[in-house]
């Protein structure tokens, strides 16, 4: 045996060995590296807690979200709301209630509307996107003008009839905030598919006998995750917001149920007496949905590198 050969052994045992690194690896990677997104996941984070742990806020201050107290330091001896101090930290609004306990009820409400009306809206848009791209022909033209009509209708006008006919309540605000916002992540997954469909996996899937729900859902679907998964975080803070819309029309979840969007609309008529009132569920909204739109736009920068060139 050579030296030779001895030396390039030797050299391919110390060379470190070369591990392939997954694109949700890389994309984790980069997003660590956005201190925008970090900082804004750390305040969704926080936000959790505070919606976790509500029912802890309430035993520690000893006020449910829904007693009132009419107590001096809680109501003025005119009827108003009293401002911030040891007992109430955010103040009580105009049935001596504490604004404190009430926003971190309020949080579990929003996260909780947001998250479930962004499931139903991912997993509608999911469907009709890979059957549109993958079908093609009538099927595709058909979905394709169904996503048109979904994006041309106004959203609030048919929340107002919808809820006028079957109620207010969690459930409803939940179904139509989903079922009015697929229909953009419908097109998304409907391009990713018309570029996947005739790709060799695709193919040899075909060549095996698969069917095409097997295909759409086992090969192509993982594929497409990515995008997915960046438009899901961009429609979080919609669908909050979506709600708190509803509820400051009075379409929301009925009283005396904590939610920040109904505290917004309580608050408004007192703002110039009592503006803990209105900023501080305002605050909370402003902070989660910008908090929720900054981390959505380091996952996209993230997970989809060229939209931060385009970006820019």
């Amino acid at each position: 045996m050579s030296a030779g050969t001895d030396v390039d052994r030797g050299a391919e045992a110390a060379a470190p060995a070369i591990v392939g690194r997954s694109p949700w690896s890389l994309g984790w990677a980069r997003l660590r590296r956005d201190r925008a997104a970090m900082i804004s996941l750390g305040l969704i984070v926080l936000v959790i807690a505070m919606a976790l742990l509500a029912p802890l806020a309430a035993v520690i201050t000893g006020h449910p979200p829904n007693t009132q107290y009419r107590t001096p330091d809680a109501l003025s001896p005119e009827g108003l709301p009293v401002g911030p101090s040891g007992r109430f930290w955010f103040g009580t609004d105009d049935l001596g209630r504490d604004i404190f306990v009430r926003i971190a009820y309020g949080a579990r409400v929003s996260l909780l509307v947001g998250v479930a009306a962004t499931a139903l809206a991912v997993a509608i848009g999911v469907v009709v996107g890979l059957a549109a791209g993958f079908l093609g022909g009538v099927t595709d033209t058909l979905l394709a003008r169904f996503v048109d009509v979904v994006l041309s209708v106004p959203f609030i006008l048919v929340a107002i009839a919808l809820v006028s006919v079957s109620g207010s309540g969690l459930g409803v605000s939940i179904t139509v905030i989903g079922s009015f916002s697929w229909a953009a992540i419908a097109r998304i997954v409907r391009g990713q598919v018309l570029s996947l469909r005739e790709r060799e996996f695709v193919e040899a899937a075909r060549s095996l006998g698969a069917r095409s729900v097997r295909i759409m859902f086992v090969e192509i679907l993982p594929n497409v995750l990515a995008p997915i998964v960046v438009y899901a975080t961009l429609l979080m803070p919609v669908a909050i917001v979506a709600q708190a819309s509803l509820s400051y029309l009075g379409l929301g979840l009925p009283p005396p149920t904590a939610d920040w969007g109904g505290m917004i609309s309580a608050g408004q008529k007192h703002y110039t007496t009592a503006w803990w009132y209105i900023v501080f569920p305002g605050a909370a909204l402003l902070v989660t949905t910008v908090a929720f739109n900054l981390l959505g736009d380091g996952v996209r920068d993230a997970f989809d590198p060229r939209a931060g060139l385009r970006k820019g």
